[in-house]
């Protein structure tokens, strides 16, 4: 019999979400048209073409974030 270790199940939603594009212009408070921008200069957070959906994983995001914070 295998077992399979238990998961925190908060953390994996976090881990698990994709967000779109607005809700990343809503976070940083940016305007849709920066982060087209961004995408366009491959500054922005790493972006995944589902079908024709654009969609950012929170934790591509997360670490973006944290790389661009100003010491």
């Amino acid at each position: 019999m295998t077992t399979v270790p238990e998961r925190n199940s908060s953390v994996d939603a976090a881990e698990d979400k994709w967000l779109t594009p607005k809700e990343i212009c809503a976070q940083l408070q940016i305007p849709e048209q920066t982060f087209y921008q961004w995408r366009a200069k491959h500054v922005g957070p790493p972006a995944y073409r589902i079908g024709r959906h654009l969609r950012i994983s929170s934790r591509d995001f997360a670490a973006w974030l944290s790389l661009h914070a100003e010491q």
